[in-house]
């Protein structure tokens, strides 16, 4: 297993230190402890957290000995708590999505935007937005604020079953071929996304362009009630593919003789990994480099097993789309910048450090 590993992730220090592996589990829980404290108590309108205390307090029929404003309180319960649970769970979805794709590839540039999620997502999306404003007189009110999200899931959907049908033959899956048609497919779809925004007025350009770029803006208590069942299921299963995970480290005919049923780890990865980031991207939009970045900073910790690195990862992604959130609605408030250039940021130097480390490790071996 190590010696796979080493081939498929070269460069990579395996750590198995069962105390190491508790550690940065612990380390985990309390950033994103310290995150969502962090996320609750800043902004526009200051908010101490003993105040919210007492919001919640009262909320629940309690009284706390701290003074709070209606203002404050309709900012906590309204805006940020709704905001910071989205965040949580599309983080965390996207990470763990991210860290079984690359396992499933066994290629550490994998991502889940790989099989078309994102790209069937954006279609969808783009094409609600351009017809939204021919149609939307004659649907009734509550289609009209759920048709985005709804079309995004479904395209995103859609498009992976399109996928995985594709790269299927006489019952199994080629990786290989799920891998191209996924890149041919995502070509596809952005280049009709780019031939109905042509159609498109300034406003819908406007509304299509920052759709696209990710934000945690849009958060609601709807919105968040209904992305939870999509995402947090698949995230709390996941684990339960490590074994299999591992096992195709080794190659799908090594994992086939230690009796891993290969083509239901396969069809259940892409099932999950589809119903998450279709729910993520519905409710969000496109946020990039998430499911890249984080598996590779826990590889780096605890190793590449799936039995840590899931949990781990899902853990991770909550804080780090946790925080780039907190950044960008802090750093020009009152206005935010949408989270996805934040990630993009952290993501694509993370990505190009990569490609220069993996280079240098194949001179020096």
């Amino acid at each position: 297993m190590v010696s796979a590993t080493a081939r498929i992730f070269p460069g990579l220090k395996i750590k198995s230190s069962h105390a190491r592996a508790r550690l940065v589990l612990v380390g985990l829980v309390v950033l994103l402890g310290v995150l969502v404290l962090l996320a609750v108590d800043k902004g526009a309108v200051e908010i101490s957290l003993a105040q919210c205390l007492a919001i919640i307090g009262h909320k629940l029929g309690l009284t706390l000995p701290w003074p709070f404003t209606a203002q404050q309180a309709a900012t906590l319960i309204d805006i940020r708590l709704p905001r910071v649970l989205l965040g949580v769970l599309v983080g965390a979805g996207l990470g763990v999505s991210g860290a079984a794709m690359q396992g499933l590839f066994r290629n550490p540039l994998a991502d889940p935007s790989l099989v078309g999620i994102s790209a069937g997502a954006a279609l969808a999306a783009t094409l609600v937005i351009i017809v939204g404003d021919v149609v939307s007189f004659h649907l009734p009110p509550l289609v009209q604020l759920c048709a985005l999200p709804i079309a995004a899931f479904a395209g995103g959907l859609l498009t992976t079953v399109l996928v995985y049908r594709l790269a299927t033959i006489a019952g199994q899956t080629v990786v290989a071929t799920l891998l191209l048609a996924g890149i041919a497919i995502n070509a596809l779809a952005q280049s009709f996304s780019g031939l109905i925004t042509f159609y498109a007025t300034d406003t819908q350009i406007r509304s299509i362009t920052f759709w696209k770029l990710g934000s945690l803006g849009g958060a609601t208590w709807p919105s968040v009630m209904v992305a939870a069942p999509f995402i947090l299921a698949p995230v709390l299963l996941f684990p339960r593919l490590a074994r299999g995970l591992n096992a195709l480290l080794l190659g799908e005919a090594e994992a086939g003789h230690l009796g891993i049923d290969i083509e239901r780890v396969k069809r259940v990865t892409i099932f999950l990994v589809a119903l998450t980031v279709g729910a993520a991207v519905a409710v969000t939009g496109i946020i990039a480099f998430v499911g890249l970045v984080v598996p590779h900073l826990l590889r780096l910790l605890v190793g590449p097993d799936h039995r840590r690195l899931l949990p781990d990862a899902a853990l991770l992604g909550a804080s780090l789309l946790l925080g780039a959130d907190l950044v960008a609605r802090t750093i020009v408030a009152p206005a935010e910048l949408p989270i996805g250039v934040l990630t993009a940021l952290i993501g694509a130097p993370f990505f190009l450090w990569l490609l220069l480390h993996d280079r240098k490790w194949r001179v020096i071996h």
